[in-house]
């Protein structure tokens, strides 16, 4: 049986930020979990300069139909006005693993 299951990636500006976002993904079950890697140094090119801060790093764990359902909640949620917002499928992994996270998201309508 074939498991699908992606890793959407996001930044926010503060710990706070992250933690909210990561919390209503989860209590929605629209991820199995979120992973909040703490500080990241972010280099990037906004308005005509490049910026050098910190950020808080959001792995989220879900599959590839809550896409749609956790990038609406990012941008809800989000102070960005251009949120990083990425998804990377997750080519392999532990069975027991992936059989958990799909368990813990729900199904999209």
């Amino acid at each position: 049986m074939e498991i699908n299951c992606i890793q959407i990636m996001t930044t926010t500006s503060r710990r706070e930020e992250a933690e909210r976002i990561a919390l209503s993904l989860v209590e929605k079950r629209f991820a199995a979990s979120v992973q909040i890697i703490e500080p990241v140094t972010s280099i990037y090119r906004w308005q005509g300069k490049v910026e050098n801060t910190m950020e808080w790093l959001c792995l989220i764990k879900t599959t590839p139909e809550m896409y749609n359902s956790v990038e609406k909640e990012i941008l809800s949620l989000h102070s960005y006005k251009v949120a990083e917002i990425i998804a990377l499928p997750i080519i392999a992994g532990s069975e027991l693993y992936l059989h958990w996270l799909n368990d813990n998201v729900e199904t999209a309508d």
